[in-house]
């Protein structure tokens, strides 16, 4: 269940209000006139089951409410309602497979930004793979994983291509691009001065190190991983359970990759540099084409589901 507060001038209410009484899946609504004082009007709060989310918001910001007014969205995580329950009857489909739009674009821009935080973490995660291929620590190349913010820039592009939202297309590839050319930059300066200290040694850096070995030696496993892992996030993403990112972020090698690429940098082995580049892209491109037709799977297969929504809908409205 969603809860949906809406405040709007008054000259829009009216039809905010017959928006959300026309939608069988609206399972409570309150209206509290002159209740907003910026913008100047009315204020809607609305229960709406999460699978009919989507037909409804979209008719909303078709009357302008987000330019005139504005429309929060926040999940319910515990409600006592029959009315709700009969709500979630008439919205066909499971909760956790629906897909909020509205929500997964807000939060592709809201992450995909870059800034100073965004990249301090791509930073630290590379420095701390680094020093984990040095030791060859998988349990530092995990952390590192973990650490790394890359993974919703990347699915961002395929959110992008499905939504047709080029501009966010092009802040995920510019937050990627740069994020990873700074963090390896950032890396390399720092394994410099650690070469000049003696704390880390060639031999160190192209000794066997048979736990971390696979940063810079991909083959198909690597790729078949990425794609599994792009598809679980984007799903992660977009459903009511977000359980699994976790487990996404320890499956892809993209942070530790891109600190053995700033090792061999400073170091001067190029091999490495080459394997952990490729192993980096690999992964970047299979997570995106993932994400990219999981969106449009979940995008066509919903859409089937609207379609039972209004012949539903049909069929209440003749009862009645």
């Amino acid at each position: 269940m969603l809860h949906l507060r809406i405040s709007v001038p008054a000259d829009l209410t009216s039809g905010v209000v017959d928006v959300l009484e026309r939608a069988p899946a609206v399972s409570s609504l309150a209206v509290f006139d002159g209740a907003s004082r910026r913008p100047v009007g009315d204020v809607v709060l609305a229960d709406i089951a999460r699978e009919a989310a989507n037909d409804v918001l979209d008719e909303l910001l078709e009357l302008g409410v987000q330019r005139e007014g504005t429309l929060k969205i926040e999940p319910v995580d515990t409600w006592v309602s029959r009315p709700g329950f009969d709500a979630e009857q008439l919205a066909p489909g499971s909760s956790a497979d629906a897909v909020v739009w509205i929500d997964v674009t807000r939060r592709a821009y809201a992450e995909s930004e870059l800034n100073w935080t965004y990249l301090s973490f791509m930073c630290f995660a590379t420095l701390i793979a680094a020093i984990a291929i040095v030791l060859d620590s998988q349990i530092l190349v995990i952390g590192a994983m973990v650490l790394g913010p890359e993974f919703v820039p990347i699915a961002a592009l395929g959110i992008a291509l499905v939504r047709r939202r080029f501009h966010l297309f092009r802040i995920a590839l510019w937050t990627l691009v740069v994020g990873f050319v700074i963090a390896i930059l950032f890396t390399c300066v720092a394994a410099l001065a650690a070469k000049q200290l003696e704390w880390v040694t060639v031999e160190q850096v192209t000794a066997p190190r048979p736990d971390t070995a696979f940063i810079y030696t991909p083959d198909k496993w690597s790729f078949i991983v990425a794609v599994i892992a792009g598809a679980a996030g984007v799903l992660s993403l977009t459903s009511a359970r977000v359980g699994g990112l976790a487990g996404v972020f320890i499956s892809v090698t993209t942070v530790p990759a891109a600190g053995n690429v700033a090792l061999g940098l400073a170091f001067g082995q190029l091999d490495e540099v080459r394997g952990s580049v490729l192993q980096l892209g690999l992964n970047i491109v299979g997570m995106a084409i993932a994400g990219w037709l999981t969106l449009v799977f979940q995008k066509t297969v919903w859409n089937r589901f609207a379609e039972r929504r209004e012949r539903l809908r049909e069929k209440i409205l003749r009862r009645s």
